[in-house]
C-alpha cells in the first residue's frame, strides 16, 4: 500500500470512506493509507458498458467523414454524427418509427410538449412515425454525438411476435408517444456488430439483417417492447392509427375531418381520438398542422418559394391564419423565420 501524502490529521478519527473510481474502489483508512479493492459486479458491468459504447462510437466515426445524418449501406441503418452544439432553434423534422442508439454527446428530441433526451449508452424509440423537434445538446469537435438509428421494420417485428410473445401480448398501460430506455451489454453490443458490417459488403448483405432481428428481439423482450408490438399486430388499434398517420403524411394538405379518417381505419371516433392522442401526444387536427408548418417551412428553405405560396401548397386558405399559427410553431412570423435561418447559415459556414 501506498502512503497518502497532504492529509489532514484529523481523518484519524475517521471512518472508512469508499470513493468510487471507474473500476476500482479507494478505501481511505484511519492510518492514513490507501488500497484499492475490487469493485462490485454492478461496477463491472457500467465498465464494459462504456467500453462498447466506445467501441460503438469508434465504429460510427470511423464510417462518417464529417458531421452530418448518413445512410448506410445496410437498409434502414443510418449513423449521426455531430461536433457542435447547435444554434438555438431546434431542427423539425418526420421522424420514421425507429431506434436510436447513442454512443457519446447528448441529444434532446421533442414530441408535442414533451421533451426527450438521451446520451451515451441509452436509446430513443418512437414505434410511430412522429413530427418532431430535435437539438444536440452536448458535443464538440474532440467529443462530438456519435449515434445510431434503426427503423423499425413492421413485416419483420410481426414475424418475430409468435417467438418473443406465444401467449399473446400483456395488457398495454401507459403508452407515450415515444420512450427512453437505457441499453444494456448485449444491445450496445448488437449495435456495435451491426456497425462493424458496414467494413465487409458480404457482412453487410448477409449477417447484417441477422444482428438487425437481434436488435428487434432485444427491443421486443425490453419494458417497452410491448408498444412497439402492438404497432405491427393486426387489427390492433394502434396499427390502425399507424394507418392513420400513413394516411395524414401523404394527404396533409386535404381537409380533415377526424370523423371520416376514424371510419377509413375502422375506429369509432372516440376510441380514435383516445388512441391517437396516446400514441403521438396530439389530437390527429395538431398532427397535421404540424405537418403542413414544417412542410411549408421545408418549401420556403429549399426552393425560396414565398409564404403565400407555401402556405396554399400545404393546405391553408387564410394567410394571416397560417402566419399565426407559424409564429406559434417556430417562434416568429415565416419572412423572419426563414430569414434568420440563412442568416444562421451563412455563420456556419
Amino acid at each position: 500500500m501506498l502512503k497518502l501524502s497532504g492529509c489532514a490529521c484529523g481523518i484519524m478519527n475517521m471512518p472508512i470512506i469508499p470513493l468510487h473510481l471507474r473500476g476500482k474502489k479507494l478505501l481511505v483508512n484511519m492510518d492514513n493509507y490507501y488500497k484499492y479493492e475490487d469493485v462490485s459486479v454492478l461496477d463491472d458491468a457500467n465498465s464494459a458498458l462504456d467500453s462498447e459504447a466506445a467501441r460503438l462510437a469508434s465504429l460510427i466515426y470511423t464510417h462518417t467523414s464529417q458531421d452530418g445524418t448518413y445512410a448506410s449501406p445496410i437498409h434502414g441503418l443510418y449513423v449521426n454524427r455531430y461536433s457542435q452544439v447547435e444554434a438555438a432553434d431546434d431542427v423539425h423534422t418526420m421522424f420514421s418509427p425507429v431506434i436510436c442508439i447513442a454512443a457519446q454527446g447528448n441529444k434532446r428530441i421533442t414530441v408535442g410538449k414533451d421533451a426527450y433526451e438521451y446520451s451515451a449508452s441509452r436509446m430513443y424509440i418512437a414505434p410511430v412515425a412522429l413530427p418532431v423537434a430535435m437539438k444536440i445538446m452536448q458535443a464538440s469537435p474532440q467529443i462530438p454525438f456519435l449515434g445510431i438509428g434503426l427503423y423499425l421494420d413492421p413485416q419483420r417485428i410481426a414475424s418475430l411476435l409468435p417467438m418473443v410473445f406465444p401467449n399473446g401480448l400483456p395488457e398495454v398501460r401507459n403508452r407515450s408517444a415515444c420512450y427512453v430506455i437505457e441499453a444494456d451489454l448485449a444491445m450496445m453490443n448488437a449495435a456495435a456488430r451491426l456497425m462493424a458490417c458496414l467494413s465487409s459488403p458480404d457482412d453487410a448483405q448477409m449477417l447484417a439483417p441477422l444482428v438487425k432481428d437481434e436488435i428487434y428481439i432485444r427491443i421486443l423482450r425490453s419494458p417497452i417492447g410491448v408498444y412497439v408490438a402492438e404497432t405491427v399486430l393486426a387489427e390492433s388499434g394502434m396499427q390502425q392509427v399507424a394507418k392513420a398517420i400513413d394516411w395524414l403524411q401523404n394527404n396533409f394538405s386535404q381537409p380533415l375531418k377526424v370523423a371520416d379518417l376514424a371510419e377509413l381505419v375502422h375506429m369509432s371516433e372516440s376510441s380514435f381520438r383516445e388512441y391517437f392522442r396516446s400514441a403521438t401526444a396530439m389530437s390527429p387536427l395538431q398532427y397535421q398542422k404540424v405537418l403542413r408548418l414544417q412542410e411549408a417551412r421545408r418549401l420556403m428553405i429549399s426552393s425560396s418559394i414565398d409564404a403565400t405560396t407555401a402556405s396554399r401548397r400545404v393546405g391553408y386558405l387564410s394567410d394571416s391564419q397560417f402566419s399565426r399559427d407559424y409564429s406559434r410553431f417556430f417562434g416568429c412570423p415565416p419572412t423572419r423565420d426563414i430569414t434568420r435561418w440563412r442568416q444562421d447559415q451563412q455563420k456556419l459556414k
